[in-house]
């Protein structure tokens, strides 16, 4: 049915005068079906990340600032790249990125995950990484907040 709205109203736009609006509904489809496949496909839940984490098979970012990591914590193995500077540290040189994360860069084959503190800022990395042809990229939905609930349970119930 939006489809069908969209060609309509696409139509009265190219018959207006500019097919580049026209075309514009048509846009908007395609973004809003790449961005909920990409929310669908690739967020993360605690326990696949836990694993993940165990394989060392991925490079964990955690994007948000240094001092909410200073306040609050960290998930361990994470690497510290506000969000500000993922688009620009994924396009480093690789000598540069070691010097100034203490980590290998990692290649646009690697398993990347992004977290923050509840899903906002990791889901934008991802879907900056993906538009880097990092196509291996996912996200932590639950951040920082879902990981300490959990942590925190597991080490009250001895686990």
């Amino acid at each position: 049915m939006r489809l069908l709205q969209l060609l309509h109203l696409s139509g009265r736009l190219a018959i207006l005068g500019s097919a580049e609006a026209a075309l514009w509904g048509l846009k908007s489809l395609k973004g809003s079906c790449n961005n909920f496949c990409t929310a669908v496909c690739k967020d993360v839940t605690y326990m696949e990340l836990k694993n993940l984490l165990k394989s060392k098979k991925i490079m964990l970012i955690d994007v948000r600032e240094p001092w909410e990591i200073l306040e609050y914590g960290k998930i361990p193995g994470s690497v510290n790249i506000p969000l500000d500077n993922v688009d620009e540290a994924l396009q480093m040189n690789p000598k540069d990125f070691k010097e100034k994360y203490n980590e290998v860069k990692p290649s646009k084959s690697d398993s990347l995950v992004f977290s923050c503190l509840a899903g906002v800022r990791s889901k934008k990395a991802m879907d900056t990484a993906i538009s880097l042809g990092f196509n291996s990229a996912q996200h932590y939905a639950g951040g920082w907040k879902e990981w300490a609930t959990y942590e925190f349970s597991e080490k009250k119930q001895g686990n």
